[in-house]
């Protein structure tokens, strides 16, 4: 073993010897960096400010005392994320569902039975067979992908006998029932659907309880203050029903005919550009895996690029940060003290008056890009829709948080912060200091949210001196 490692230093000696870098210290280049803003995001630049109520706190909840703190530069969401961009990761997640079974059963019947050994489509959805895994045929296989094959994805996990394995996108899936090419298929999708006997006026719906989005993550906050342990016991898995909780719609109004908005607001097109509600936490959450999933799959196809910072929730303090839009001490997005412009028109969407939603000009959501912007070109950080935050809800938090990047991240605290107020709260709880939770698995008519991606780099601060 000693004659090996001093062959390989021998050998790394004379290798480096031969390099361009004429025996001087020039650092190692990797892959290109471009530091390009992610689509439909604003840079808000890292500085200080007074977080807190700055004005009486006429609630007296006495939950938000004044703390001057600093939080690092981040992109963020310029609006709430859309019913049409939740949709986007909705129908991921059921392709995806559906690829996964058609995968399995090709497995099971060997390709798709008669039909399925390989003809009937040609490879393009002409049988089961064409849905068959991506990795099935070993001769097409690269030396790495039949080593990761036999040693890894052939097995899969305990819990997921099928990890791993790449299922063909290239083949499009048959949607219409008239071209569905064999009963191997149908029986595919017939399982995605309600059964026939829990379909009305004609119409089967797709079973949202089978739409769950499994992804990782590595609980580092854990691992850093651990003083043993193996790596993968800090390693996370989740698994996350998608489909948002429409009923919610009906349950957070009790005597109330709100049946329109539980029938259409989240699938119909014409609320595509409104904030998406009744989302959990969690689910908040996985949506953000999934951008940073879905975005890295694009950069690995290209190459030779280094992959993005992970999408996440905002920290209660990033959020109130970017909600003051540069303002110090103001107690909306805008400013204040009041609610309405020198032309008497509200600000933002809220319940102005006692039962009276109306008054600004929207009964329930408005589209998500309305209203003036506020400093940082962020739409609605008061009003429309509460957003979740990554922070758990501490009443004392302000007492003991760090003054760099403060945050709560109690994974045992349920209660998460929502910030903003939405379109059935009084103004109270658009003012920008005012903090407010909900636990991480309930879903709201009026709680939506927002991601942001860390900015890379030390030189973007809202304090740089103007040149």
């Amino acid at each position: 073993m000693k004659k090996f490692v001093a062959f390989s230093a021998i050998f790394a000696f004379l290798a480096s010897c031969g390099s361009s870098d004429k025996g001087e210290l020039v650092g190692v280049k990797g892959k290109k960096w471009h530091p390009e803003q992610p689509y439909g995001m604003t840079l808000v630049p890292g500085g200080s400010f007074i977080m807190g109520k700055s004005d009486d706190d006429l609630a007296n909840v006495q939950d938000a005392p004044t703390k001057t703190v600093t939080v690092r530069s981040f992109y963020m969401d310029e609006t709430e994320i859309t019913n049409s961009e939740y949709r986007q990761f909705v129908e991921w997640v059921k392709d995806s569902t559906i690829r996964v079974r058609l995968a399995i059963l090709a497995d099971e019947v060997g390709g798709g039975g008669a039909a399925g050994t390989g003809g009937g489509g040609g490879g393009k959805g002409g049988s089961i067979s064409d849905f068959a895994f991506n990795d099935q045929d070993p001769a097409k296989m690269t030396p790495y992908d039949k080593y990761m094959y036999e040693n890894y994805y052939s097995v899969g996990t305990g819990d997921d006998p099928y990890a791993g394995r790449k299922l063909n996108h290239k083949v499009k899936l048959h949607t219409d029932t008239a071209k569905y090419p064999d009963e191997y298929y149908t029986e595919v999708m017939d399982s995605m659907y309600l059964p026939a006997a829990e379909a009305y006026n004609g119409l089967r719906t797709i079973d949202v309880n089978k739409l769950q989005f499994r992804y990782t993550w590595m609980d580092i906050q854990a691992a850093a203050k651990a003083k043993k342990g193996k790596r993968s016991e800090f390693i996370k898995t989740e698994k996350v029903g998608v489909y948002p909780d429409t009923t919610s719609w009906i349950k957070d109004f009790a005597y109330s005919y709100n049946e329109p908005m539980h029938n259409d607001y989240f699938w119909h097109q014409a609320y595509s550009e409104y904030p998406v509600v009744g989302v959990t936490w969690k689910q908040a959450k996985a949506f953000c895996a999934w951008r940073t999933l879905n975005k890295n799959a694009y950069i690995k196809k290209k190459k030779g690029r280094d992959l993005i910072n992970t999408f996440r929730l905002p920290t209660e303090a990033e959020w109130e940060y970017a909600a003051r839009g540069g303002l110090e001490s103001g107690t909306y997005p805008w400013g204040g003290p009041y609610a309405k412009n020198d032309r008497g028109c509200f600000l933002a969407n809220f319940k102005p008056n006692r039962g009276d939603y109306a008054a600004d000009q929207a009964l329930y959501t408005v589209e998500a890009k309305s209203f003036e912007p506020n400093g940082y070109n962020l739409y609605n950080m008061a009003g429309n829709v509460s957003e979740w935050t990554d922070s758990s809800y501490d009443a004392a938090a302000y007492e003991y948080v760090s003054t760099m990047n403060p945050t709560v991240g109690d994974l045992k605290n349920m209660r998460k912060v929502v910030r903003g107020g939405s379109w059935k709260d009084v103004a109270y709880y658009l003012q920008v200091s005012t903090r407010d939770f909900e636990y991480a698995d309930t879903a709201r008519s009026y709680i939506g949210f927002r991601t942001v991606q860390d900015y890379m780099g030390m030189n973007v601060t809202g304090k740089a001196p103007k040149r």
